[in-house]
């Protein structure tokens, strides 16, 4: 017996979206074509419910109930003190500045500095329109329908190439400004490419102006290719009070003796899911990934995690803690996958989070797939209150139980925070986190 599963408004809505904003989205040639069989990926699956194990503990079927319009021109021209006040802390790093408001990339708003010798910057709407067959490739195919949805309506991100060998010398700072007036969607797609030898920093910055509208919709993807013997740090930032929707994914692959270090805080948006996909693509490299997402109300936070040892002699850590308080349901998915090929792999992970309610909820699921036999790999998950000893400790040396209760939190997820290598960023990232956590 066959069953139809009916579509939801969502659905439908999306379908007519896409009908109607097909022959305005940047792009000729194939990715007209690419568009549109991303589309047609997406209306034969539909939106992932709890049935798929992936999505289990975020129905987004169930939970995106209506969308909003894809984003138009911003009305309100914005400037670079609206930036920077969006930014806060890390308005002050010392960086070169990459700005899109509202999915579309601004040069007036961008200051790069760095010769062409050493980086490569390019619009990613720029390319789509003259369509180079070697662009083609960058755009993966069975990444998911989250994905497949941004391939159909990315409206714009960056190219960006650190050549062979070269460092900026600075941190790259790629900021996401929503400024809209009324709730809207935007799909952005980012391809970052370190040629051999490379170095870069670079800083996601996911924020919103004084004057956006809430129930805004972001679908972004990023790709990062590392060289033989590169590195990258790829640091993202999101807090957003704005009850907003952010899906986002990471795909990154590590070349021979490359090291990938990653950082991610979520803090404060309705839902977020934040996919991480790395692939170990050459010997002897390194990943060293951290995170804490925050969470209170009725918010909800997915981190799910693939790291796929593909070849030997490859080491990677996990690190992720979580502060859950009122009603707020926090999710850490980890998946480390050993190839049969990948002998001595060395693999460690650990979720954490912290309840500071009795109505939080907290969901780990750790999973070891290993196909090799000469392996050292492990995972481990915890979940607790503040520890009453501690906050005793605390009271009896004169400390109100407010503050007592704030010092500890932010001990808990400080050991996450200071994996950040660049000391800037790290207090930047720390001062915004402390901001959330004593702002309940």
């Amino acid at each position: 017996m066959n069953v139809t599963t009916l579509k939801t408004k969502a659905e439908g809505q999306l379908r007519e979206q896409f009908d109607a904003a097909a022959g305005s989205l940047p792009g000729t040639g194939w990715v007209g074509a690419l568009r549109a069989r991303a589309m047609d990926a997406f209306a034969a699956d539909g939106l992932p419910s709890r049935r798929v194990e992936e999505w289990k503990y975020t129905d987004l079927r169930e939970r995106l109930r209506d969308v909003p319009a894809p984003a138009s021109a911003t009305s309100k021209p914005v400037s670079a003190a609206d930036i920077d006040s969006a930014l806060g802390p890390l308005a002050g790093l010392d960086a070169e500045r990459i700005v899109l408001v509202d999915g579309v990339y601004s040069a007036e708003l961008s200051k790069v500095t760095a010769e062409a010798t050493v980086i490569e910057l390019m619009s990613l709407a720029a390319m789509l329109k003259k369509a180079p067959a070697w662009l083609e490739g960058k755009f993966a195919s069975d990444s998911g329908v989250v994905v497949a949805l941004n391939t159909a309506f990315m409206s714009d991100g960056v190219l960006l190439k650190v050549r062979k060998d070269q460092d900026p010398g600075r941190p790259v700072l790629l900021v996401h400004a929503r400024a809209a007036a009324q709730s809207s969607a935007v799909a952005v797609r980012n391809v970052v490419s370190l040629e051999a030898g490379a170095k870069l920093t670079l800083i996601e910055a996911h924020v919103a102006l004084d004057s956006a509208a809430s129930g805004a919709l972001a679908n972004v993807v990023t790709d990062v290719t590392l060289g033989d013997g590169a590195t990258c740090d790829h640091i993202k930032s999101l807090v957003d009070a704005a009850g907003s929707t952010h899906l986002a994914t990471w795909n990154t692959k590590l070349g021979k003796d490359a090291t990938f270090r990653g950082f991610q805080l979520t803090a404060s948006p309705a839902l977020a899911r934040n996919d991480i996909n790395i692939t170990f693509d050459g010997e002897g490299s390194k990943l060293d990934l951290s995170g804490a997402f925050l969470a209170r109300g009725a918010e909800h936070i997915d981190t799910t995690l693939v790291v796929d040892h593909a070849v030997p002699h490859c080491e990677s850590r996990e690190l992720f803690k979580g502060v859950l308080d009122g009603r707020a349901h926090g999710i850490f998915q980890g998946k480390i996958i050993v190839r049969p090929d990948a002998q001595k792999t060395d693999g460690k992970q650990m979720s954490q989070a912290l309840m500071l309610s009795p109505d939080a909820q907290f969901s780990s699921k750790p999973e070891l797939e290993i196909y090799a036999d000469d392996v050292v790999c492990g995972h481990g998950a915890t979940c607790t209150e503040i520890d009453a000893d501690l906050l005793f400790y605390c009271r009896s040396r004169g400390i109100p139980p407010d503050i007592a209760r704030a010092m500890l939190t932010e001990s808990f997820i400080g050991e996450a925070v200071e994996k950040i290598e660049n000391e800037a960023v790290r207090e930047a990232l720390g001062t915004l986190a402390i901001g959330w956590l004593r702002a309940g």
